[in-house]
């Protein structure tokens, strides 16, 4: 508190409080506290000389025979007064949320804790003045106006949780916004008219929907209609605050609704869809149509354009959280806007499933960490109370379905979704609030779901009770039509004949609907996607992808040169001197120099690289060292953000420890990003199973679900090394077993040269899949995996890599057995084959798993007889790994022309034995295997 605040006090007042201070600091609020500790002279005897306070009321004294209210001239009386009158505010301003008047359905009684009792208040003393200078705008009152103030404030139709913010300008700002207005904003008849049209759009098209398919899955949004001008208020409020762009993630509940009346989409196609007229062009492939995604345009009533990207969407509810996220960071990268004003997210949540699902705190968590901002994200909660059948006091051990936002130092505002002015209010506050401070913001829109989970269940199976007061009572439209009404805003007829519109809108789109021939239309590959393709990997043509050797060598150097102050770890400096080596062609490149080449090629050709992961900085091997520390102060640099002026930006963060949520960003940016090398990496390749639902419901599947096209990157290390079960394996089986419609690429390289050129192919040819790549840990360091700028510099990718042994088809005709592998073991099984002396087997590296090459196989083969024994051999058990897939589509015989059969460790439950000895043992006996009978 201000020390002028402090001088409008009287000297009772102030000297009451002082002796109560001296006597029990701690019963003192905590702005006295710390005025007396800052002016307290003599070892707390008195007040210092500069502390003249001024009489409370104007300039006379305070009256001393309790007239008009005035506090008695007892000081411990008004003391008293005082302080249980500041207590009043505190609790109101923690406590208030708990009385508000939120459920439509429940009325809300005071917590005990506001009552005028439990401040040890009563009748005589309502009419009696305090000083309110901690309330803004407001110097003095009586207890009653203070009393009703407050619970007007935050126990009416909002119930507002701030007080868990340490920030005390925010939590300043939002005392102020929420206690001068005392929450509530006077609309215009403009705006009500608004939000009438709203509410009616949403009724009629639920209404609509509901008779014309009567059964129909759609999800209805009956109970919640408040969301439709909820969401209506918040893009225009986002656009006047220059917004350009917003990214709206949903799940199924209500989407057709907002697809409708806030995305623009034309109902015509709504209903086309519910004809499911056309079901050979969705053979095998599509979608639901309440998990669709759309863009359009919005113009705001002052003349501001917003573009609205509505994010497609599977079953798996919050999921499309982190990939929302994902999507706006990078249209912010694309507009430079690093402020991240121009771009925002707004995620539409279920109750149970906020309150449920860990990617949403994955997602909080994301929000404030600087590869991850994007400026604060709005979430709306449509609160339904329920989670399909289950009720909250089944479905979460906490109070409200949002506590798990307390995690975050931002506001959760709760409203009563019947009254759409409250909601207004809130849009307005929650707005303005991520404009000020760049945080998320949280509003929890209390309503009902009208319906079952579907328009198939009956929710009185198992709500019998609550579903008697449901179905009796009346939509939020015809509510709030009344509200105005009653305050003469609108007559019935205009309010008939708005309904009226909105009817005859729907049946002239559900008769052309039907009539219709013609298909409907996804929406195009353009704008940032021009130029991209899907579809088949065999229609592209490979991309050459080598570079000079002399530039190879010049931007190997630079990746070496560090500021003149800088001092690197001593181990660093061995490794960078190494660095020095390679560029100058005295020693081979391993596999970091080949990467570091991938990324500084592709950066310095002005195409973005970001990259994100845990430990991925350094590299969890310790290989990469993308981003140095100075040993001696810490700081921060990056050779790779400084080969050029005009390089294109290049990022590599040490992510959160979180799979789910990181890779679904970064899935998410690649959507935004076709031109750019988007890449995550696993800190083992196992780990990437914690993510598991985005790779199933969106990286392998949303081509097929969705027409949307992604090229990010997954590097999984990979490789059993006698590091146990959870360290051994990125589940390749799994990978495979997702593989079809060549929706995603699998590659396991084995030399620098193939990953240097497999990421360089990611970026140069025009189409854009997913990349899983499976990346070595021990082999990062194997004397014989290196390559040469030469290596680099020719060619492409090699899909196959025949056995470089063999050079003539006279050697070929010898061979008795070619095996086929992929990794590291390879440089076990020519190890093997060359402390045996061997001439009649034959090595050959599968370096892409999927589509698998078989043109390339064919090639690599023909030299071979017909008769040669193809043996796959792989070190993950008989189960996993690729021969299940392998098996599966040649059975005993490759190619429709070779003996065939696989070598592998024996079934297993887990990846691979706990024991390094064992491990041992095991690929001992894989490789004398694989030579066994020759």
């Amino acid at each position: 508190m201000s020390e002028d605040a402090f001088h409008s006090l009287s000297l009772d007042y102030v000297e009451a409080l002082l002796q109560q201070y001296q006597q029990d600091p701690q019963s003192v609020p905590e702005d006295f506290r710390e005025y007396f500790r800052a002016n307290l002279t003599n070892g707390g005897a008195q007040l210092g000389p500069s502390f003249t306070p001024r009489p409370l009321f104007g300039s006379s004294a305070p009256a001393s025979n309790g007239t008009h209210g005035t506090p008695s001239s007892n000081g411990s009386g008004v003391a008293q007064l005082q302080h249980a009158a500041d207590e009043m505010v505190r609790n109101f301003r923690i406590l208030g949320h708990a009385s508000a008047q939120l459920n439509p359905l429940v009325p809300a009684e005071l917590a005990p804790r506001l009552e005028l009792a439990n401040f040890g208040l009563g009748p005589e003393d309502l009419e009696r003045t305090i000083s309110t200078v901690n309330l803004p705008g407001v110097d003095h009152t009586t207890v009653a106006e203070l009393y009703e103030r407050l619970k007007r404030t935050y126990c009416d139709s909002i119930g507002a949780e701030f007080m868990h913010i340490n920030d005390l300008e925010a939590r300043g700002w939002l005392q102020e916004r929420m206690e001068v207005t005392q929450n509530r904003t006077v609309l215009d008849r403009a705006s009500q008219l608004r939000i009438l049209g709203r509410l009616s759009s949403a009724t009629v098209f639920e209404s609509f929907i509901q008779k014309k398919y009567l059964g129909a899955k759609s999800f209805s949004l009956e109970g919640a209609e408040g969301l439709i001008p909820l969401l209506d208020l918040a893009i225009e409020k986002a656009g006047n605050l220059g917004v350009e762009e917003v990214v709206l993630g949903m799940a199924h509940r209500g989407r057709l609704n907002v697809l409708c009346n806030i995305m623009g989409k034309s109902p015509h196609d709504i209903f086309r869809e519910f004809e499911d007229v056309d079901p050979e062009e969705f053979y095998g492939s599509g979608d639901v149509k309440y998990h669709m995604g759309y863009s359009s345009d919005w113009h705001t009533a002052s003349g501001h354009a917003v573009h609205l990207s509505m994010a497609f969407n599977p079953s798996h509810l919050e999921f499309i959280n982190p990939v929302a996220q994902g999507r706006i960071r990078a249209k912010q990268d694309q507009r430079g806007d690093a402020e991240r004003t121009q771009g925002m997210v707004l995620l539409i949540h279920g109750d149970a499933a906020f309150a449920g699902e860990g990617v949403v705190q994955e997602t909080l968590n994301l929000s404030e960490l600087r590869p991850y901002e994007v400026g604060g994200t709005v979430h709306v909660i449509v609160n339904n109370q329920i989670g399909f059948t289950t009720e909250p006091h089944e479905a979460r051990s906490n109070t409200y379905a949002t506590d798990v936002a307390k995690m975050l130092q931002i506001p959760i505002f709760h409203v009563n979704g019947e009254e759409p002015e409250a909601v207004a209010h809130v849009v307005e506050v929650a707005l303005d609030f991520r404009q000020r401070f760049q945080r998320d913001v949280v509003i929890d829109m209390y309503c009902y779901r009208r319906r079952g989970h579907n328009e198939g269940d009956e929710p009185a199976f198992t709500q019998p009770h609550i579903y008697k007061e449901i179905r009796s009572r009346r939509d939020v439209g015809a509510r709030y039509l009344d509200h105005l009404l009653r305050l003469g805003e609108i007559t019935r007829e205009e309010a008939n004949s708005l309904t009226g519109k909105v009817e005859e809108v729907l049946e002239d789109a559900l008769k052309t609907a039907r009539a219709a021939k013609e298909k409907n239309k996804p929406q195009a590959y353009d704008g940032l996607w021009s130029g991209y393709v899907g579809g088949a990997d065999g229609a592209v043509e490979e991309a050459e992808t080598g570079v000079d050797e002399a530039r190879l060598g010049e931007l190997l150097e630079k990746l070496t040169e560090l500021p003149e102050s800088f001092q690197p770890h001593p181990k660093l400096k061995r490794i960078l001197e190494a660095r020095r080596q390679m560029a100058r062609g005295e020693r081979p490149l391993d596999w970091s120099a080949a990467e570091a080449l991938a990324f500084a090629t592709l950066a310095t050709e002005k195409h973005r690289v970001r990259m994100s992961g845990q430990d991925c900085e350094r590299g969890t091997f310790s290989h990469r060292h993308a981003v140095l520390h100075d040993f001696e102060t810490n700081d921060e640099y990056m050779p790779l953000a400084h080969l050029s002026e005009d390089q294109a930006s290049v990022e590599i963060y040490n992510s959160a420890l979180s799979e789910a949520g990181v890779l679904g960003f970064e899935y998410g940016y690649s959507l935004d990003c076709p031109h750019g090398l988007i890449l995550w990496e696993a800190q083992f390749g196992d780990f990437a199973n914690a993510a598991q639902v985005v790779i199933d419901q969106f990286i392998t599947s949303a081509e097929d679900k969705w027409n949307r096209l992604s090229g990010l990157v997954m590097l999984l290390p990979h490789g059993f090394e006698g590091q146990g079960p959870e360290h051994s394996s990125a589940r390749l089986e799994r990978w495979l077993s997702l593989a079809a419609e060549d929706n995603i690429q699998i590659v396991y390289p084995t030399t620098p040269a193939q990953i240097f050129h497999v990421l360089r192919r990611q970026i140069h040819r025009p189409i854009r899949k997913p990349l899983v790549v499976l990346t070595p840990k021990s082999m990062l360091r194997h004397p014989a995996v290196t390559s040469s700028f030469d290596d680099l510099a020719r060619g492409h990718f090699q899909r196959v890599l025949p056995d470089p042994r063999i050079e003539t088809e006279e050697q070929a005709k010898k061979v008795d057995r070619v095996l086929l592998c992929s990794g590291k073991l390879f440089y076990e099984l020519a190890e093997r084959y060359e402390s045996e002396g061997r001439d009649n087997v034959a090595l050959v590296r599968v370096e892409q798993l999927y589509p698998l090459p078989e043109k390339q196989l064919e090639d690599a083969f023909s030299w071979y007889r017909d008769d040669v024994e193809m043996v796959w051999v792989q070190e993950e058990p008989r189960n996993m790994g690729a021969w299940p897939t392998l098996r599966l589509n040649y059975a005993n015989q490759l190619l429709g022309r070779y003996p065939f059969r696989g070598i592998y460790r024996q079934e297993s439950a887990s990846p691979a034995t706990g024991s390094a000895q064992s491990h041992k043992i095991e690929q001992e006996e894989l490789l004398s295997a694989a030579f066994a009978g020759l």
